[in-house]
């Protein structure tokens, strides 16, 4: 990790020994220390074309300190995970492998089997964040039997959910062992702020980080915005605009994803940038923050 990186905790209640090496994570007081910049996957080993660009991409984030990696079973169908167990098996002990597990496995017994999946796509033998990927006719409280029991056995380390609103995140809490939720991991940038009316705060409460997947907006960001105009004052792009505008927020772990190593490397620069009040001022008058609850929005 540089000097200047950001990172974020995760709640002491799922802190327990790590194992891994601090050069990603380190242990303290007040909870287990990982990057708030991390990768992300989605997409990423569905085409035997861009194979060999995603993998030296995959390698060139972890040597910049971007050692969070996202995936999902969902993604390519385990393809996405098969990726990052070619790119980087022999880096095991520096990263942090979130994976996520479908609605329809979601019971106690069909986590425990998707989870064993993931590990065998993944070659490894731990999943250091393994979460519920939406709601989708889930027996939560089984789910949640499902992961206490896999993180009992060493194999996954914490456990959270994905696009849980409010309401869902109040239905989990008041289930046995509920509270041990680590994260949820929603769509937030800059395009899409509804989350902080209601959900961030809630979560904020509760000292929950959150993930922000697709953090630039999936590249759907206005061709033309205020982030062009504070980009070309400093010699930047407006993705990195975005990006670091995220980055800014409390509590906020992102994970772009990115298919090149020219992509990586502009994504790691966007922690240097560090936007001023007027900046951020000036944002809020084209991305409005919310004024009253929004259903969460998801891709």
């Amino acid at each position: 990790m540089t000097s200047q990186q950001k990172t974020v905790h995760l709640p002491t209640a799922t802190m327990h020994g790590t194992g891994v090496s601090a050069k990603a994570l380190t242990p303290v007081d007040t909870g287990e220390q990982i990057p708030a910049l991390g990768q992300g996957t989605w997409e990423m080993g569905d085409s035997g074309r861009t194979r060999n660009a995603e993998i030296a991409a995959l390698k060139a984030g972890v040597d910049l300190g971007m050692t969070v990696i996202d995936t999902a079973e969902m993604y390519g169908e385990g393809e996405s995970e098969k990726l990052i167990a070619e790119a980087l098996k022999d880096r095991r002990d520096e990263l942090f492998i979130v994976s996520k597990v479908y609605p329809h496995n979601g019971s106690e017994s069909g986590v425990k089997a998707a989870c064993e999946r993931s590990l065998k796509r993944l070659q490894t033998d731990r999943i250091d964040l393994y979460l519920l990927h939406w709601r989708g006719g889930e027996d939560l409280e089984g789910v949640i039997g499902g992961f206490e029991a896999l993180k009992a056995q060493g194999k996954i380390r914490h456990w959270g959910v994905s696009n849980f609103d409010t309401e869902d995140m109040v239905e989990l809490f008041a289930l046995e062992n509920g509270n041990r939720c680590a994260t949820n991991q929603i769509l937030y940038n800059v395009a899409r702020r509804g989350p902080e009316f209601e959900l961030l705060p809630w979560m904020r409460e509760r000292n929950m980080p959150a993930m922000a997947y697709s953090p630039v907006d999936h590249a759907r960001l206005p061709k033309q915005s205020v982030l062009n105009d504070i980009a070309k004052s400093r010699g930047l792009s407006a993705t990195q605009v975005a990006l670091a505008w995220v980055l800014q927020q409390p509590q906020v772990i992102a994970i772009p994803k990115a298919g090149t190593i020219a992509h990586v490397i502009e994504n790691a620069a966007a922690r240097e940038v560090n936007l001023s009040a007027e900046e951020l001022s000036l944002i809020d008058t084209q991305f409005k923050p919310p004024k009253s609850k929004r259903p969460l929005e998801m891709l």
